[in-house]
């Protein structure tokens, strides 16, 4: 017998765990996401969420609210008759008025091996510190923050030069089969709940722009788990004399050294802090990533060159 459920979910990583539980004939109540968002290319144009989109595919209701934490909030979720929630990167909290409404539980795809990397960016975060793996969790959500029991978890390897948005698809995929999974135990009644450990808890916190300037003074691999961390967006960056601020989206490691931030060769290799990065992939304002070769055609950039 299938589960009645109410959905919530956001970006492009929740679309592939919708798609995965409407194909195996969950009811799906209801759809919850973030409100449409100013888009297209003049920033005008409201512009509904992936998941938004993927439910009006489908037909299914969808429900916008700015926050659940109204008065009625949680009899509106009620009404739904759903058995459980499932939640993945919804965006918003939900209250533990919202979290009783449901027999089941709400459960919550998160991207993370936790309690390493709770919070807003546990993939960018898992990068950017020089994991080497990482996974995700289906969760039995509480009202702490990602620090529900959890009930299944895939891990998968971190390779040296992956990037955010590599290990994000990867994880969405691994995601959306895992909650599947886990709704199949529940249905059953077969759902294994096992508390998170107290030690170990690291918190993934929202990346600010004010951090995604490259630090050339800095080891090479700091410099390049930076910029993969933070590849394709929101991207990391550098001045660069008569291009402006350029988002280095790949790099890899390169021979030899100098003073932080000194182009050493005609391949786009820069000097770090202690040893050197070369430059694979590049992306000027208002143009498309290209290769290291691609962007010195249109843009040279001669030895010696000191990049800000």
């Amino acid at each position: 017998m299938a589960l009645r459920l109410v959905f919530m979910g956001t970006p492009d990583f929740a679309v592939p765990a919708l798609i995965e539980i409407h194909g195996a004939g969950h009811d799906i109540a209801a759809v919850y996401t973030r409100a449409p968002q100013p888009g297209g290319r003049r920033g005008l144009e409201l512009t509904p969420s992936p998941v938004a989109q993927e439910a009006d595919r489908f037909g299914l209701p969808i429900f916008t609210p700015k926050t659940l934490k109204e008065p009625n909030a949680a009899a509106a979720m009620c009404a739904h008759g759903a058995d459980a929630a499932v939640v993945v990167a919804y965006g918003l909290i939900l209250p533990q008025a919202i979290l009783e409404t449901f027999p089941l539980g709400c459960f919550n795809l998160h991207a993370s091996l936790l309690p390493r990397w709770r919070g807003a960016a546990p993939i960018h975060r898992a990068i950017m510190a020089g994991d080497k793996e990482t996974g995700v969790m289906v969760m039995k959500m509480d009202e702490g923050l990602d620090t529900g029991a959890i009930a299944m978890a895939e891990h998968v390897p971190i390779g040296a030069d992956t990037t955010t948005g590599e290990l994000h698809d990867t994880l969405a995929r691994l995601g959306a089969d895992l909650m599947l999974r886990a709704l199949g135990a529940l249905e059953k009644g077969q759902l294994q709940l096992t508390p998170q450990a107290a030690a170990g808890a690291i918190y993934a916190s929202k990346i600010d722009k004010a951090e995604t300037r490259i630090d050339w003074t800095r080891p090479w691999k700091e410099v390049h788990n930076h910029c993969r961390g933070l590849s394709p967006s929101p991207g990391a960056w550098c001045e660069l004399a008569g291009a402006g601020r350029v988002k280095i989206l790949r790099t890899t490691k390169g021979k030899g050294a100098g003073a932080p931030g000194r182009v050493l060769d005609d391949k786009l290799t820069v000097a770090c802090g202690s040893g050197a990065v070369r430059l694979l992939q590049l992306q000027r304002a208002g143009k498309q990533p290209m290769a290291a070769d691609e962007f010195l055609r249109g843009t040279p950039v001669a030895p010696a060159t000191v990049l800000g």
